[in-house]
């Protein structure tokens, strides 16, 4: 029996294109002069310090905004960036200048299923804040009380089996009784081999899977056991 739907964002509930159009270039936008503004500020150190351990040694704020501006440009998943990211778009979304993309098909299913009682967590490669910033300033205002709970990368890579072990662990679920809803292929293979019933939303293009598909959250069929 499914007991708690586990969803990524990006393509699974709110557009790919959004993301990469208005999310990612307004960060790098923002970089060098967020930056400059916040280098001396307790959050930005210890992104910083994160950024000087990973390459073992102090980076200037040039230095920063260089690196930073290629990973930006390379979609690296790096936990540095992403808490960055998350800084410069709490600015956006706060300013009004952002507003988080969610399809109506997934609002919709989201808030029957927490009515039935399911526990709804969130697992994405933007970090717990930008998560959170994301669905507080949605389309369709505050949401977060829909989710129990938010995983970021902080808990592994998402395309490695242990991170979905852990989530279980962490929210005190059998992985049999979770749901984990996806895009991506190789994260739904890896919440499979933890144990977990896996869906693979595919939106706008035909895709063969191992796994069962759905057009939209509307063809999510919750699994028995």
């Amino acid at each position: 029996m499914i007991k708690a739907i586990l969803t990524d964002i990006e393509g699974t509930i709110s557009s790919i294109s959004y993301v990469k159009d208005v999310m990612f270039p307004y960060s790098l936008q923002r970089l060098g002069s967020f930056l400059k503004e916040n280098w001396d500020t307790q959050e930005v150190r210890q992104i910083i310090n994160l950024l000087s351990q990973k390459l073992s040694k102090q980076v200037s704020l040039e230095e920063a905004t260089e690196i930073f501006k290629e990973w930006i440009e390379k979609d690296l998943k790096e936990t540095a960036l992403k808490e960055l990211q998350g800084l410069i778009w709490e600015e956006g979304f706060k300013n009004g200048e952002l507003k988080g993309h969610i399809y109506p098909d997934a609002y919709e299913k989201l808030k029957e299923w927490k009515e039935k009682g399911l526990k709804i967590y969130v697992f994405s490669s933007g970090s717990v804040k930008a998560q959170k910033l994301f669905f507080s300033y949605s389309v369709y205002g505050d949401i977060t009380y829909l989710f129990n709970g938010f995983f970021d990368t902080k808990i592994g890579s998402k395309k490695e089996v242990n991170s979905y072990l852990e989530i279980a662990k962490s929210i005190d679920t059998q992985a049999d009784d979770i749901l984990f809803l996806s895009d991506v292929e190789e994260e739904l293979d890896c919440a499979k081999s933890a144990g977990m019933h896996t869906y693979r939303i595919v939106r706008e293009e035909e895709s063969t899977s191992k796994h069962p598909v759905a057009k939209n959250f509307y063809q999510v069929v919750l699994p028995d056991g």
